[in-house]
């Protein structure tokens, strides 16, 4: 018998030839990504949510082959078998378009027979992130009569709640941040250390907090040596007493400082270093002792005490200032704030314009920004919006410290305004962020308070297409006042 013509061919030898290849290929990437994702726990902790990337019309994923011959349509889905698991996959490739995604958790059982949840990490391809982000979605899966399953719909962002919490107890992810204390990782006594002392600072706002904790730790990596943190449970100083006890982790992420970082708890340090003797110690008082005095330093321990007026931003200042590099890059977000600020991108659809808009104590302090209140007034920002080319129709979104949300209601007449208010539900009790802060404070409720809003308002503002800045583009002011700039 002759070779059929199709296979006879040269040239469709060749495209016959290279289509086995892609499609062995194929099945064996997608056998390795089930592996992993089986291996590695599927609680999938993320720096920030993505959402909204399912087309209109639901392509529908080729039906996969069970079981063949005794098989009921009505049967409830197997949702943790491994044929599922790759169907699912290959849904979430076929129509989550905008995604790189990076690992998928195993399927869990939905809200009914037909339905599975799966979660995943992934980037958005347009965002250029360290970090990933973490969604889980449910997805209709239909039987027919021969016994093949087809995906025939998929939820909306973070439909799959019975996915989020994840089914293995233990288990690290290659290459990725892992959960726990911040421990030693070489033999403690080979180490070098930096403490700094308290400075007794009330930071009015994270900003402010960020600049003294990165020049200790830009001066930790300057003198090659590991920074010491003030534990874990960082007793954040209060604008006000009372206020409840703030917690690192609440605002950044601490996990990936570790992931980044020579850094270690504290609590940790000085229980390992009670158990040693002969360690010595190099005191250093206040500031003025610049980093490129310490650097020949060989105690084990250097430590700086700061008294009244003596800041810990202050061994930064000066001839160091040029030396000394702030790590801006290591210091992030929470997961949850980033899993907060995502979300509310997302329902905007990552399509919208931003103004940042900073008023609250300055623009009181007319000594100080004698221009900020006139220069943030509504027509103010809805010429800088206009100069800066935001269409009529388009989605602002407010970023402000601002307590009267009233003083915007002159943009509602030609954009539709956003505030970060318009999106409590992502922070109310029963929330993700709820769940996630809870694991820091004995399963206790936690307030989104003031600096948790300012981190989260500006996150979502520099994700805008269009920016409108407050002290770049709507007031001649200086940022620290007058005569600062």
């Amino acid at each position: 018998m002759l070779p059929h013509p199709w296979i006879r061919s040269p040239r469709n030898l060749g495209r016959n030839a290279l289509a086995m290849i892609a499609g062995l290929l194929f099945t064996l990437w997608l056998t390795v990504v089930v592996i992993l994702s089986t291996t590695f726990d599927s609680e999938l902790y993320s720096t920030s949510e993505l959402a909204g990337f399912l087309p209109p019309e639901l392509n529908l994923t080729d039906q996969t082959p069970m079981e063949a011959g005794n098989c009921s349509v009505d049967e409830p889905i197997n949702c943790r078998d491994d044929d599922v698991f790759e169907l699912l996959m290959s849904a979430a490739f076929e129509n989550l378009k905008g995604v790189d995604f990076y690992q998928f958790g195993k399927p869990v059982e939905g809200d009914n027979g037909s339905s599975c949840h799966m979660a995943w990490r992934f980037k958005h391809k347009e965002e250029n992130l360290v970090g990933f982000y973490k969604d889980y979605r449910s997805f209709r899966v239909l039987r027919s009569e021969d016994c093949k399953l087809r995906v025939v719909g998929i939820g909306d962002f973070h439909s799959g709640g019975n996915a989020r919490k994840g089914i293995f107890e233990k288990a690290i992810k290659i290459g990725e941040i892992v959960h726990g204390d911040l421990e030693f990782e070489e033999p403690f006594s080979d180490g070098k250390y930096l403490v700094y002392g308290d400075d007794g600072v009330k930071y009015k706002s994270t900003m402010h907090f960020s600049w003294s904790f990165l020049c200790a730790l830009g001066e930790a990596e300057f003198l090659n040596r590991t920074l010491v943190v003030d534990n874990v449970r960082f007793n954040w100083p209060s604008v006000a007493e009372g206020e409840m006890v703030r917690d690192f982790r609440y605002y950044f992420d601490l996990e990936n400082l570790k992931d980044a970082s020579s850094v270690i708890d504290q609590v940790v340090f000085w229980s390992e270093w009670g158990k040693r003797d002969g360690l010595e110690v190099h005191v250093v008082e206040g500031s003025r002792v610049t980093p490129m005095k310490l650097a020949e330093a060989e105690e084990s321990l250097i430590i700086r005490k700061f008294k009244e007026g003596d800041y810990w931003w202050g061994v930064c200042a000066g001839e160091a200032d040029v030396v000394i590099q702030r790590p801006w890059h290591k210091f992030r977000n929470s997961r949850a704030l980033s899993d907060v600020s995502s979300a509310i991108a997302s329902r905007m659809e990552w399509d919208y314009d931003g103004v940042h808009v900073e008023r609250g104590e300055k623009v009181k302090n007319k000594e100080m920004w004698p221009n900020l209140d006139n220069d943030t007034s509504p027509q103010a920002v809805l010429a800088a919006l206009r100069r800066r080319g935001v269409e009529d129709g388009r989605r602002v979104y407010v970023a402000t410290d601002e307590e009267e949300a009233a003083l915007f209601d002159a943009l509602k007449a030609r954009y539709e305004v956003r505030f970060l208010e318009d999106y409590r539900d992502l922070w109310d009790e029963g929330s993700d962020w709820d769940y996630e802060v809870r694991k820091f404070n004995d399963e206790s409720s936690v307030e989104f308070d003031s600096y948790m809003r300012e981190l989260v308002n500006y996150d979502v503002f520099s994700r805008a297409k269009k920016k409108v800045e407050t002290f770049y583009d709507l007031t001649r002011d200086c940022k620290d006042g007058l005569n600062t700039c």
